[in-house]
């Protein structure tokens, strides 16, 4: 797949609300996810630690409220979204989580991601 057509993927499958199908489906076995600093991962190699990391974040969620995800911006093998999450997180709150979200496609999989929020 081309780095156009994994955005297009990624973005259909997590605006169906299947994160994990698209984690198994499109990213690489040595995927690597950077979060800021101090996130309660800031970093997780491997696809099965990038699995267990969003386990981790959904167990999180009290309930969600909505978001959403923004067309792909593709440039070469890299391409950026603009994604929204309106939940009520356990021990938090109600809250309104904005970030950009940065990946990286090698041989039709991905095999970076960093998030700025």
């Amino acid at each position: 797949m081309t780095t156009q057509e994994v955005a297009d993927r990624l973005i259909t499958l997590c605006r169906l609300g299947q994160i994990q199908q698209a984690q198994t489906e499109l990213y690489g076995k040595t995927m690597v996810s950077v979060e800021p600093a101090g996130a309660p991962i800031e970093r997780a190699e491997g696809l099965q630690a990038i699995i267990e990391k969003g386990k981790q974040f959904a167990s999180m969620i009290e309930e969600r409220h909505g978001g959403s995800f923004t067309d792909p911006i593709v440039v070469g093998n890299h391409f950026s979204l603009g994604m929204t999450l309106d939940a009520t997180m356990k021990g938090r709150g109600r809250v309104l989580l904005e970030e950009v979200c940065i990946y990286k496609v090698e041989n039709g999989k991905i095999v970076f991601e960093q998030f700025f929020y």
